[in-house]
């Protein structure tokens, strides 16, 4: 049987105390259960009992959330999940590395910033290369990122206009069956970067820039023939190109702009037999100077922690099929 120890923290602030815990206790369950310990309050202090190593993350987890609540910061639950992961895989002060990285303000006054180690090194990469490759799960914030680094771009004047598109690829449903004129019909396709936008800019501000075509929102098709300078190019969904469209894409790029590709390429969408452009440009481009690719994982997704889940479950059924 393995032995029980018990440690303590000292947590001498009320508020902190209130945060970490959350409502009805909801942070407090989720940290016992994932470490397999019990705490206790004891005026100042947590009590923390349970197996010697899960009783040390515990406290590390605890003291990561303390000095992240002192830097300003709420603690949500997906803080919690996010810090459990990091200090289970050795990571010190991961929480704390990320808490003052504000990337820019939204119109409503919100902070935004990176959530997990691997989207720093995602933002960072995008501040220091002219192409950068996103390649990651649903819920990475990908697309999301590459929007906000844009619109940053944009209010610095480091670029004159910004140009989001990705392939009209269906997932299951036909075009021609959907309602409406063209632009109607892919409109639905364009959605995710519109409610990006819509997040960061505002609705107001958003078609304002729209109709003075500082932004513009298109489907891949779009882009051939033309030469984009002094632009932020943001193709999303990548992994539903052909190696010719990413091509294509990739050869736009004028002088003073820089190309955000971002994508999933276990969700490719494209007919049987057909090679994604993704998978052909990380095969032909990977060692290009000035170029990069950076990869999120499960580790990196923001969304509710089942999404983790369900991905994994999906992933391992695939490559399951594959070895059979």
């Amino acid at each position: 049987m393995t032995e029980q120890i018990e440690a303590r923290v000292i947590l001498d602030d009320i508020g902190a105390l209130s945060e970490i815990f959350g409502r009805n206790d909801e942070n407090l369950v989720t940290i016992e259960k994932a470490l397999m310990v019990k705490v206790v309050v004891r005026g100042e202090e947590l009590v923390i009992s349970g197996a010697a190593t899960q009783v040390s993350y515990a406290q590390e987890v605890f003291s990561q959330l303390k000095n992240f609540y002192r830097a300003g910061n709420r603690v949500t639950l997906r803080d919690i999940n996010y810090v459990l992961k990091a200090v289970q895989s050795g990571q010190k002060n991961a929480l704390i590395a990320l808490a003052k990285d504000v990337i820019m303000v939204t119109y409503r006054g919100k902070q935004i910033k990176p959530k997990t180690i691997g989207q720093k090194k995602y933002i960072e990469a995008i501040e220091k290369n002219d192409i950068v490759f996103g390649v990651g799960p649903a819920g990475t914030g990908k697309t999301y990122l590459a929007v906000v680094m844009a619109v940053k771009a944009l209010r610095n004047k480091e670029i004159t206009r910004l140009v989001l598109t990705r392939p009209a690829v269906e997932a299951g449903e036909k075009l021609g069956f959907l309602p409406g004129d063209l632009q109607e019909k892919i409109d639905p396709y364009l959605r995710p970067l519109y409610d990006s936008l819509y997040d960061v800019l505002g609705l107001d501000v958003t078609q304002k820039y729209m109709e003075r075509q500082v932004i513009e929102i298109a489907p891949l098709a779009y882009m051939r023939g033309r030469t984009l300078e002094d632009c932020f190019i943001i193709l999303d969904e990548a992994q539903n190109t052909t190696p010719e469209q990413m091509k294509m894409f990739l050869t736009r790029m004028g002088f003073g702009s820089k190309a955000i590709i971002t994508g999933d390429i276990t969700q490719v969408d494209l007919p049987k037999g057909q090679v994604s452009g993704l998978k052909e440009a990380r095969r032909l481009l990977s060692e290009i100077n000035g170029l990069s690719f950076q990869y999120l994982s499960g580790a990196d997704i923001i969304r509710h922690p089942l999404v983790e889940k369900i991905i994994q479950a999906y992933d391992g059924e695939q490559l399951q099929a594959k070895e059979e």
